[in-house]
């Protein structure tokens, strides 16, 4: 491998949704740095199996409906 040319690879804290902080290695920020998600595989419907449900935060799930709502979705 070529010397001075990788990223520095370190400890970083990731806060999770629920406020759990897990320790992992990465190349984000500097050592000892924390990270917080806002959505994690604890929260993701993905992972989840589409139980929970995203925030409509730009109200684009809310401008979805109205623009078909008769269509009977």
């Amino acid at each position: 491998m070529k010397k001075d040319i990788h990223p520095d690879y370190h400890f970083i804290n990731v806060k999770m949704t629920d406020g759990s902080v897990v320790t992992m290695r990465s190349t984000y920020g500097k050592e000892g740095d924390q990270l917080a998600l806002e959505i994690d595989p604890s929260a993701h419907p993905a992972w989840t199996g589409g139980n929970s449900r995203l925030m409509d935060t730009g109200g684009r799930v809310s401008k979805f409906k109205k623009k078909y709502e008769g269509l009977g979705f």
